[in-house]
Order: structure tokens, then C-alpha cells, then sequence
């Protein structure tokens, strides 16, 4: 069994960060020895995993917070709930974890749900291994925005726990409650249009017209429109001009292909894509709706 991997992680993490470090270097020692260390010797030995080893800690680090992050919300209201339990699994499944992945990731919601657990060093641990971007720390901040509340509203405790989040990170509390905000307007806005094509599909299969759009009782088109421009980020009295430059700041920061080259893990491309789909739809309603 190969081991030299975590014994080397954690030596040099307890040296650099003292038993936060001596963890994280465990988990990047893992990786190594369970995914690099078979072809290790076949594919430049020392030489290959120095020049990918950045990677590999970037990936660990970034779960590593991202679920103990999670765990310490869940906890912040003094018990961690079976519908805690649920969203942490299917942010998993969201993100395709599966193997040891999922298992680093099921123990870094464990490790965050401790009473003594250290969030705000693991934070600025986060930050310093991805050179304080502010892109990949704002999307750090939407998972875990995305994660906390998808089935309900944050509640005060949760939503002090994202607030120290974010001023560890560097954001404003004004800045996180526009990130919320926009995550609403995204879960409304995707909701109805998920409604809208289950309609269309129904009524399809029934064998009608193709044309039917009736109004969604539940979601008024006014409402679809303010949502809209939530989601670029703009005020509803924004000109042409400000949508289309909203619009693709918004699809530069989110689009697969950007996350990618950012250095952020393969496994937050589906995330993205939902992300990227809901500005693309918000757009074409405006274009609809202001005729440009």
C-alpha cells in the first residue's frame, strides 16, 4: 500500500500550518498515493508530480473547505438534520464525487461540524492557495449559497455563519446579500421554466398545439422580468448598453469553459452549466422584451 504520499503531506502541512496543515496534507497525500503514485515512476517520476502537484492541492484544498464550510452552516443551529445530511449528498451528486472523493468530502462535513472547528484559518488557508482570485472565491461563496438555500431560507444563525464566510473572504455583507438575492431569482426563474416545458411536453404528448403558452399562475411575467435582470446583476431601468455588458461579464465569470482555466476542479462544470443556462435564458427574455 502506498503511503509516502501522506507521510510527505503531512510533514510538510504541519510545518507550513501546524494541525490544519498536518489535515490538508493528508488529504493531498491521498490523492497522490491512490490516483498519481501507480504510474508515478513510468511518467517522470519527482519531475511529473511537481509540475501537477499545484492542481492536486488546489482541488483538495478547495473541497476540503467547501464541505467543512457546509457542515459548519448545518451546525450553526445547533443540530445537523437528516435535510442537512440530504443537501450535503446531493451537492455530491451535483459535483459527481464519487470513490475516495466522496469520502474526503464526507469527512470535511464532519470535520466542520465540531464545535472547535477552526473556519476562519481554514478560510484564509483557502484563500492564500487560490492567490485571493476573487472569481474563484465568489464562486466558492454561490455553491455554498446554492447548498444552504435550495429547500429553505437561511436562518439567523446560518446566515451569521455566511457573513463571517464571506468577511474572511473579503466580501462585504452587502455583496453576499446581492449573491443571495440573485440565487433566489435564479431558483424562481428556473423553477418556472422547468413548469413551462413540463406544460409544453404534456401538452405535446397529448397531441396539441405547439404554440400553447399560457401565463404560469404561480409566476407573473413582471416577476419573470424583474428575476432577469437579478440574475445579470442590473437594475430594471438599465439601458441596452449596461444588459449586454452584465451579460457577458455574468457569462465570463460562469461559463464551464472559464472555470476550467481558472484552475477550479472539473467537478464544478455541471454547477456551472445550470448557472450558465439560467443567465443565457434571463438574457434572451430581456432581448425578447426590450427588442434589441
Amino acid at each position: 500500500m502506498q503511503v509516502w504520499g501522506k507521510v510527505v503531506g503531512v510533514f510538510f502541512g504541519f510545518m507550513f500550518g501546524r494541525f490544519a496543515g498536518a489535515v490538508l496534507g493528508l488529504i493531498v497525500g491521498h490523492i497522490f498515493d491512490t490516483t498519481y503514485s501507480r504510474d508515478f515512476s513510468q511518467k517522470g517520476g519527482f519531475a511529473r508530480f511537481f509540475s501537477s502537484s499545484n492542481d492536486i492541492q488546489q482541488q483538495a484544498v478547495f473541497f476540503h473547505s467547501l464541505f467543512s464550510a457546509l457542515g459548519h452552516i448545518a451546525k450553526s443551529d445547533g443540530k445537523v438534520t437528516e435535510q442537512d445530511i440530504q443537501i450535503a449528498s446531493a451537492l455530491m451528486d451535483q459535483m459527481a464525487l464519487s470513490g475516495d472523493t466522496r469520502k474526503e468530502a464526507q469527512q470535511a462535513f464532519r470535520d466542520g461540524k465540531q464545535r472547535d472547528f477552526a473556519l476562519v484559518e481554514m478560510l484564509q488557508q483557502f484563500k492564500e492557495q487560490c492567490h485571493a482570485r476573487r472569481d474563484v472565491m465568489q464562486i466558492f461563496l454561490e455553491i455554498l449559497i446554492q447548498a444552504a438555500c435550495v429547500n429553505q431560507r437561511l436562518s439567523t444563525p446560518q446566515y451569521a455563519i455566511l457573513v463571517k464566510i464571506a468577511k474572511t473572504l473579503g466580501f462585504k455583507k452587502m455583496e453576499l446579500d446581492f449573491l443571495v438575492h440573485t440565487f433566489e431569482a435564479e431558483q424562481r426563474f428556473r423553477d418556472a421554466r422547468t413548469r413551462a416545458q413540463n406544460q409544453q411536453s404534456s401538452r405535446n404528448q397529448q397531441g396539441r398545439s405547439r404554440s400553447y403558452n399560457a401565463q404560469d399562475p404561480q409566476y407573473s411575467p413582471t416577476a419573470a422580468l424583474n428575476d432577469a435582470f437579478k440574475i445579470l446583476g442590473i437594475e430594471n431601468t438599465d439601458d441596452v448598453k449596461t444588459i449586454k455588458k452584465a451579460y457577458r461579464k455574468q457569462m465570463s465569470l460562469h461559463h464551464p469553459d472559464k472555470l476550467v482555466s481558472k484552475g477550479l476542479p472539473e467537478q464544478t462544470l455541471q454547477l456551472s452549466k445550470k448557472k450558465a443556462q439560467d443567465i443565457q435564458a434571463a438574457y434572451e427574455l430581456l432581448r425578447q422584451k426590450k427588442n434589441f
